[in-house]
């Protein structure tokens, strides 16, 4: 059994990563607002948008979750220095391309919301990238068990 001897990490890991949590969990929060949503709160929306949420499919609502999920567990995982929590996060990363490839290319959101739609499931996949970066260079550094 090979043991690999931890090294000390820098500050900055543990700040990028405690934002990273807080991230995670501003989209678990839109994850639960979306699943609690009530029926009079949907025939409430504009006609358009009312459409485009009762037409989510249930895969990318499982999508949705493990994304949020995973995001936010593999990078309190990262903040813990485990390793477990890189693997999280590629489940979350594909959790990301699912949920988005449903957003942006199999429904109206982009017509309905127009181009700006397309910003935020932009940034949140570059995120997503790049603590999985974040996590694989700290692999490397020895700052993971």
């Amino acid at each position: 059994m090979v043991v690999r001897k931890r090294k000390k990490v820098e500050r900055w890991y543990y700040i990028i990563l405690t934002l990273a949590v807080l991230w995670n969990l501003l989209g678990v929060s839109a994850f639960a607002m979306q699943l609690l949503m009530t029926p009079e709160a949907i025939a409430n929306l504009p006609p358009a948008e009312r459409e485009l949420y009762t037409n989510i499919p249930v895969w990318a609502t499982i999508a949705f979750g493990v994304a949020v999920l995973g995001g936010t567990l593999g990078s309190v995982g990262l903040l813990l220095r485990k390793r477990w929590g890189l693997i999280v996060l590629w489940l979350s990363l594909l959790g990301v391309l699912t949920q988005m490839t449903h957003a942006l290319l199999l429904s109206d959101a982009l017509k309905v919301s127009g181009p700006g739609a397309a910003v935020l499931p932009t940034l949140i996949t570059v995120v997503a990238v790049a603590l999985i970066i974040l996590g694989r260079n700290a692999n490397t550094r020895h700052w993971l068990d």
